[in-house]
């Protein structure tokens, strides 16, 4: 695909991140790791104390999307059957009906994922890796393009279940969001920017705008010597003393399609380091299990996070 074709394709892309920006201030980086998701074909899992605009920033996504969109805001009383649907028995048909759950659809927004128990979590592991459902031995294909925003409060909180390794590594990339700075804050408080831009947005890209923008970023040019720079990091993270679990081949071939949707958010054709090195934390650092003899004051995640920078400096960057 050529250079002006991939332009053209990804200006739409571009419109998309403005109207969001509107919508979430301050996070520019977050709001582009979620479109880097969503054009490579990823899941994503976004991490922040209550109240910093983590399911604002799912909703935004799905009203700009011109698709269907379910909301389930996981409890601790939920089961795989409230996710993906159920059989029921109709005496009319005399046989077993299936009542999709809120699962099909091309946008699921998973509020509070860590919230819900590991079986009702894990019921999630087919649909975000095979794009389908079985149940009671039939498969379901889900709607197509299909993206999962879920969200997570630290794993501190009172009545949180952290995910288990399966489950983090489903999601293309995790990213954080913090507190915003002061003027981002003035601007909301003095604005009410959020929920006013939030009911006002309208849709901007449709089902088939997505899909062939994913089409599109396969297309992108990957150079040998950057495959080779991500290969390397990876074996440090399964060498490394630090950690007893390093990144499996779904994380190096994550970080490679998000590199692909970085440069096409960028209209190239192809890819540089810069497009590399920066998700190297985000694709990552939720891949890998810090060894427990190196455990410190630090959390686990931000343990993983500066082992995974002192990995990445280690690494020579091809020229």
């Amino acid at each position: 695909m050529s250079s002006e074709t991939v332009f053209s394709i990804s200006q739409r892309a571009v419109e998309l991140e403005a109207a969001l920006r509107k919508v979430i201030r301050g996070k520019d980086d977050v709001i582009r790791l979620a479109l880097v998701s969503m054009m490579a074909r990823g899941h994503l899992l976004i991490e922040g104390v209550p109240g910093v605009g983590k399911t604002t920033l799912g909703q935004a996504l799905a009203r700009a999307l011109d698709c269907s969109f379910q909301r389930v805001q996981f409890t601790s009383d939920m089961l795989p059957s409230d996710v993906l649907g159920i059989s029921i028995y109709s005496a009319i048909e005399q046989q077993f009906e299936f009542k999709r759950g809120p699962v099909f659809t091309n946008i699921l927004l998973a509020d509070e994922i860590n919230r819900t128990t590991p079986k009702t979590q894990s019921a999630l592991l087919e649909a975000m890796n095979e794009d389908q459902v079985t149940v009671d031995s039939h498969s379901y294909a889900l709607p197509q393009p299909f993206l999962v925003i879920a969200t997570q409060n630290p794993v501190e909180h009172h009545g949180t279940y952290p995910l288990p390794e399966s489950q983090l590594d489903r999601f293309l990339m995790r990213v954080r969001m913090g507190y915003p700075d002061g003027d981002a804050e003035r601007d909301i408080l003095r604005s009410e920017a959020g929920a006013a831009q939030l009911e006002n947005l309208q849709p901007i890209l449709t089902a088939a705008d997505v899909l062939e923008m994913q089409e599109a970023v396969k297309q992108v040019h990957v150079d040998e010597s950057l495959v080779s720079y991500t290969l390397a990091i990876v074996k440090k993270t399964r060498e490394s003393e630090h950690f007893s679990l390093g990144v499996s081949p779904r994380g190096s071939q994550m970080l490679y399609r998000a590199a692909q949707a970085t440069a096409f958010l960028d209209g190239r054709n192809f890819c540089t380091p810069e497009d590399f090195k920066p998700l190297v934390i985000p694709v990552f650092a939720h891949r890998v299990v810090v060894n427990a003899l190196y455990s410190s004051i630090l959390k686990k995640s931000e343990q993983a996070e500066q082992v995974m920078r002192e990995i990445l400096e280690s690494v020579p960057v091809p020229v």
